[in-house]
């Protein structure tokens, strides 16, 4: 399975390393990569991820990881695209704030 990461997930990660990096290089190089290792095993598990519920598509699933979701979309039997890493408490029930939408 190919584990694709989208740019907007991309970005996503690199908020997130830039937000802890004020405090600590070592701690954002360490949870970045934390967050990464829990999407690949999607790579051998690819539906080991819940279901998202505001999105109502199976295919539309997430990982989570320290408060993170790492949203991804089932393309096909070969792909996965990571389409977001976002803090849990963002609303995803406001359509601006679903990624799942983009596609």
């Amino acid at each position: 399975m190919l584990v694709n990461w989208t740019e907007p997930a991309l970005e996503d990660l690199d908020s997130i390393y830039d937000f802890i990096a004020r405090d600590s290089l070592f701690y954002a190089d360490s949870f970045v990569q934390q967050i990464i290792d829990s999407v690949t095993r999607l790579e051998q598990f690819p539906e080991s991820g819940r279901a998202v519920p505001e999105a109502k598509n199976d295919d539309i699933r997430e990982v989570i990881f320290q408060g993170y979701r790492s949203i991804y979309w089932l393309v096909n039997e070969q792909q996965i695209d990571v389409l977001a890493v976002i803090h849990s408490s963002r609303d995803l029930t406001n359509p601006k704030n679903q990624p799942w939408e983009v596609h």
